[in-house]
């Protein structure tokens, strides 16, 4: 399963350990992804997404309908 928000897209970035010497070692920064559960009441289900924390926040502010369409009005989905 790839590392990916279904929402915002949001994915791995590159980066570096950096030692007390100063030698540096390729590392990856993962988003924080959740699997939760949303309950849709236009289509009277259930859907489950792998989103980041920072989508749940917004999903919990908006409601998850208008977010669905911001974020296909947006092309994210």
């Amino acid at each position: 399963m790839s590392r990916i928000c279904d929402l915002t897209g949001k994915a791995a970035l590159n980066g570096y350990n950096v030692s007390n010497s100063n030698v540096k070692t390729k590392r990856k920064f993962y988003p924080n992804l959740q699997t939760k559960r949303f309950f849709i009441p236009e289509e009277n289900r259930w859907i489950t997404l792998k989103v980041s924390t920072s989508a749940i926040k917004t999903i919990n502010k908006n409601g998850i309908t208008a977010v669905i369409s911001k974020f296909i009005k947006k092309g994210y989905v």
